[in-house]
């Protein structure tokens, strides 16, 4: 079963529409990068699946057991989130706010959660830091433990190696690699063809076509085969 389906959808706003007649579906343990042109949805299918918008038409669904609370979400970075004034533990730690609920304070267990996901992306010495003077490849990692403190289930990712140079980028993919490895589905927005074909299981191209398959059914349609020779 699927843990997330995506039947027929439009999206878009009132005035404009970006996408139409959208269809793919997410199993346990997937790898998909999302890829197309600028401005053809990408971004709002994620906030559409995130129920941060209502899709024009259409339906996400969510299944074996995932809950659209248990998602896990790495937005792209704004100037303001690079100038956040906290200490990484209390950025990660912010990632337990769906669990706490409308409790004002984290429990014994999301503090030690927190503490769990930091060691798991090595920036544990650095929670006593701000967030606003780490590097730019650690914030990124600080803002991917405290999206995995509100999943083991799912990431969407949106852009995450924007703005990094090679090396911290290289890293990052790996990171995302490792935690796909360890059973956590990946829904990542990449501009990266060579990246997504690379590390990805899926692939689903939104422009003026939409193709969704595997990597190797990419790589030999007219449309995957096109897109990689202007890449």
């Amino acid at each position: 079963m699927a843990e997330l389906e995506c039947k027929d959808v439009t999206l878009g706003y009132e005035d404009r529409t970006l996408v139409e007649h959208l269809n793919f579906e997410v199993n346990t343990g997937n790898y998909l990068c999302i890829v197309g042109e600028n401005g053809t949805g990408k971004s709002t299918l994620m906030r559409t699946i995130l129920r941060l918008q209502k899709p024009l038409a259409g339906s996400i669904e969510y299944g074996d057991g995932l809950r659209p609370t248990e998602i896990g979400y790495l937005p792209q970075q704004t100037i303001v989130q690079k100038d956040f004034p906290a200490s990484v533990r209390e950025v990660v730690l912010s990632g337990c706010q769906t669990k706490a609920g409308r409790r004002p304070f984290y429990s014994k267990d999301e503090k030690k959660l927190a503490e769990v996901q930091m060691e798991r992306l090595g920036i544990k010495e650095l929670s006593r830091r701000c967030y606003r003077e780490l590097s730019g490849g650690q914030q990124q990692r600080v803002l991917l433990a405290r999206a995995l403190c509100a999943t083991e289930k799912m990431l969407l990712l949106d852009e995450p190696v924007s703005g990094l140079d090679p090396k911290v980028t290289a890293e990052m993919y790996k990171l995302i690699q490792m935690l796909n490895e360890q059973g956590i589905s990946i829904i990542m927005i990449s501009h990266d063809i060579s990246s997504a074909v690379k590390y990805a299981s899926h692939i689903l191209h939104i422009g003026d076509h939409v193709f969704f398959g595997t990597v190797k059914e990419y790589q030999t349609s007219s449309i995957g085969r096109r897109y990689l020779e202007e890449a």
